[in-house]
């Protein structure tokens, strides 16, 4: 399941490139010549990665890496900085502010591609085609498989995007908005009682295998995965 990758790039040639490289790669792409753009992209839906040149019109890339990181609904999506400024001390600005990579203009598509695999691998493993294990369940992302003690599992795909979503965030507990926002997307006109009709038919599906309790209420809170049981 490749990630839908954000290009923020002001020249058209080196957007394109980048999308075609992407595509090829397996990645959803969406696209923003400058900081405006870039923000209505996010809003319309979360990406898993986001590419971020340095140098835009208006306001720069680091800055508005800086207010990524601020803000509660982004802070955790990573982002790698692309830029023809190759100073250590650029580098380490970047990086400061809360970027996860930085790569140097002129760069070939197969070592950003590479760059991109490492840090979604680190920072969003949601959005990888990595099989999962945990708790005797065994998660395909690329197959949209889930097996548990040898068995298939049948469950719709709001409850597969639910499961994979906990399995690779155990242990963090999450409100029922922020599940909407990251399920459902954030712009998703969804009534939060909604998340508790998947929960129950996700822990339906798993409950013949004695592993329904793997998804915890936590009251006043909202839900998480264990890993322990």
């Amino acid at each position: 399941m490749p990630g839908k990758i954000l290009i923020v790039e002001d020249e058209a040639a080196i957007r394109e490139m980048l999308r075609f490289a992407l595509a090829r790669a397996g990645y959803e792409t969406l696209e923003a010549g400058d900081v405006e753009q870039a923000r209505s992209q996010v809003l319309e839906q979360l990406p898993d990665l986001i590419l971020l040149d340095w140098m835009l019109p208006n306001m720069s890339g680091i800055e508005y890496a800086r207010q990524l990181k601020k803000a509660e609904y982004t802070r955790d999506v990573p982002i790698i900085i692309l830029t023809a400024r190759g100073e250590e001390e650029d580098k380490v600005r970047g990086l400061e502010v809360g970027a996860d990579d930085y790569v140097t203009k002129p760069f070939s598509p197969r070592e950003l591609l590479a760059r991109i695999k490492a840090v979604l691998r680190r920072s969003a493993p949601q959005a990888t085609d990595e099989t999962i294990e945990l708790r005797g369940l065994t998660l395909d992302p690329a197959s949209h498989r889930v097996i548990a003690q040898g068995q298939p599992l049948e469950m719709g795909p709001t409850e597969f995007r639910l499961l994979h979503f906990f399995m690779t965030h155990p242990e963090r507990v999450y409100s029922r908005r922020q599940l909407l926002d990251m399920i459902w997307g954030v712009n998703a006109y969804v009534e939060e009682r909604t998340v508790d009709v998947h929960i129950r038919r996700l822990r339906k599906v798993l409950e013949p295998f004695g592993i329904d309790e793997v998804i915890e209420t936590v009251r006043g809170v909202g839900y998480r995965l264990s890993r322990q049981g």
